[in-house]
């Protein structure tokens, strides 16, 4: 999140501040029409009897349809009768109310990339929804599949001033991939149910439906709406020969997996595609972990290299942004650019910027089986690349022996590197590790190499900080038997910490570890470099954050010693509460980095 946050919860802001009489009374006879009493909504209608209920009911059978297991919110009278679907159905949902809009949205957003189908966030109406705009905008970018039901001024008092009046969908349109209003009771099931559907169909990514505030109090006869019925986009075969033939012809490629290849279910394919081939794989995103780290195709330490020396870069689910050079690989020094192929789950996301040789879209445990396939069945002597393979891997070998100092290091104050090397021997292969944060997290992207794919999230190539909280709780959800740890820049924990709060509530424990270099260490660098000096990027030296989480009812210790950093870390994952290793760092141990994003 940006940190124009500032006037969070004052009482104009949520509407949870309000008096009763203006947000938490039940709304007035003219604003619902025809309202159900308890009794109507919650009793069983007989084999003969037409069912009807509430538009929250509506709502919600249709998540439950799409696969949806739990509902983060923050409460709001505008979303009432999603609440009271959730609690009264035979089976209840469960509902996880936080602190802050914004980590409930980017925790349905993590839901969503940790199991592939929409995660479910609910906002009450104006501040509320427009709380979560910078988190939707995250999903938008990383391609997250992600539907948030927002709650909406009365229909029948459109346009006379009532609380919180607003009208959301156009809010949004520019940072999802679909934005509606579900005008009537009878609107809502379809309508949500459409949100649902091009939230997890390719290209994935976030959608918001909101719904006036008389008309989800009103009822109407429910019917069925099915689930999500994903439909494949097949890839053109011509487009795959030519990517089959430029691998061919090939001496030095590489292969990048990205956060789609997970999202689009086709790791395994991924996998083959590299068993077959040989060919040498760089990590982007969540394509973390489809080869596990250690693999001896996995090159990712060797990225500069293999970018460098390539004649052939594969790019397969993943944008040609900042993070690849803008799909300009190679080059320097008068030699030839590498040739670019691109692969991606749908035709919009091909890369209209970068000179390729290839491209092809479509379903991609087809686009890259039907590649592998017109490899083999090319004529002529199939490419060996093991001398290139061999290539990057001493530069691996090179890379991973000059880490060895930097995450044993027993330098004073601690540099960030030491935490690495404390943590990494004490995840387990299916741990969730998560980063928000900017400098400290960049050290995480060059460590961590989880062993299995789904282990990753990061707030993609938005930068949104603030995103872990909710991250976390979505991870302790889906995979309740798995380590999560969160990785926070101090910058980025003082976002979301209060949230701390949600995790104890609910029983969610969490590892969180920060990295305290008491600055915006991603900012400070940079501008001393440009001005020859720094300001608005300096925070209070030595902030005890762990005893914030401790007054919030979890645990946690500040480090000093380097030796103390492993302890620490052991006594978090025993305590089985939401518990902060704030360790104490070395501002002038900045990553070093080659581009800032621009």
């Amino acid at each position: 999140m940006s940190q124009n946050d500032g006037t969070a919860g004052t009482p104009t802001e949520t509407g949870n501040d309000q008096s009763a009489d203006e947000v938490r009374s039940a709304p007035s006879a003219d604003e619902v029409r025809s309202a159900p009493s308890a009794d109507e909504v919650r009793s069983a209608p007989s084999a003969d009897e037409v069912r009807s209920a509430h538009g929250g009911v509506h709502a919600l059978e249709v998540a439950r349809a799409h696969g949806v297991q739990a509902m983060f919110t923050l409460s709001g009278a505008h979303v009432f009768p999603m609440y009271d679907a959730a609690v009264t159905a035979a089976d209840p949902m469960p509902i996880i109310d936080v602190r802050h809009e914004p980590t409930a949205v980017f925790a349905a957003e993590a839901v969503g990339k940790l199991t592939r189908t929409p995660g479910l966030a609910v906002l009450t109406a104006g501040p509320g929804v427009t709380n979560g705009v910078s988190p939707v905008a995250q999903a938008h970018f990383a391609g997250s599949p992600l539907v948030v039901i927002g709650g909406r001024a009365p229909e029948a008092r459109w346009g006379m001033g009532t609380l919180q009046e607003l009208d959301h969908p156009p809010i949004f349109e520019t940072v999802s991939t679909w934005a509606s209003t579900a005008r009537t009771v009878g609107d809502i099931a379809p309508t949500v149910h459409e949100a649902f559907t091009r939230a997890g169909s390719s290209h994935r990514g976030p959608t918001f439906v909101d719904v006036p505030m008389d008309e989800f109090f009103n009822s109407g006869p429910v019917t069925a709406q099915p689930g999500l019925q994903r439909a494949r986009i097949e890839p053109d075969p011509d487009d795959l020969a030519r990517a089959g033939r430029l691998l061919q012809e090939a001496r030095r490629p590489v292969l990048v997996l990205g956060t789609d290849v997970w999202a689009d279910g086709a790791e395994e394919a991924a996998q083959r595609f590299a068993a077959e081939t040989g060919i040498p794989v760089i990590a982007n995103g969540m394509g973390r972990g489809i080869l596990p780290g250690g693999h001896g195709q996995l090159v990712t330490k060797a990225r500069s290299a293999a970018f460098s020396g390539a004649d052939l870069v594969v790019v397969a689910g993943t944008p040609l942004d900042f993070r690849l050079g803008y799909g300009v690989f190679g080059g320097k020094d008068g030699a030839t650019p590498a040739r670019v192929v691109h692969l991606a789950d749908s035709p919009a996301q091909l890369s209209t910027h970068a000179t390729l040789a290839a491209s092809a879209s479509g379903d991609l445990t087809v686009v890259l089986d039907g590649i592998l396939s017109a490899l083999q069945s090319a004529p002529g002597a199939r490419p060996d690349w093991t001398p290139w393979l061999t290539e990057l891997q001493d530069v691996v070998a090179s890379a991973a022996a000059r880490d060895v100092d930097l995450l044993g290091s027993q330098s004073d104050p601690i540099h960030p590197a030491r935490i690495y090397g404390e943590l990494l021997p004490r995840l387990a292969d299916d741990a969730v590790v998560i980063g928000d944060g900017g400098d400290f997290v960049s050290f995480a992207g060059k460590f961590v190499e989880p062993q299995r794919p789904g282990g990753w999230l990061d707030p993609g190539p938005y930068g949104c900080l603030g995103a872990g909280m909710g991250a976390a709780m979505a991870a302790r959800i889906t995979r309740p038997s798995s380590q999560v740890v969160v990785l926070f820049g101090d910058g980025a924990a003082g976002m979301s910490l209060m949230d701390v709060d949600t995790l104890v509530r609910h029983d969610l424990p969490v590892v969180m570890v920060v990295g305290n270099n008491s600055a915006w260490g991603l900012e400070k660098s940079p501008m001393q470099m440009l001005y020859g000096y720094d300001v608005a990027a300096d925070l209070a030296p030595n902030t005890r954050y762990d005893q914030v989480v401790t007054a919030l009812g979890g645990g946690g210790e500040m480090v000093t010693d380097p030796a103390e950093i492993g302890p620490a870390i052991d006594r978090a994952f025993a305590s089985g509460v939401p518990y902060l290793v704030n360790v104490m760092t070395d501002v002038s141990a900045q990553y070093p980095r080659t581009t800032h994003g621009v």
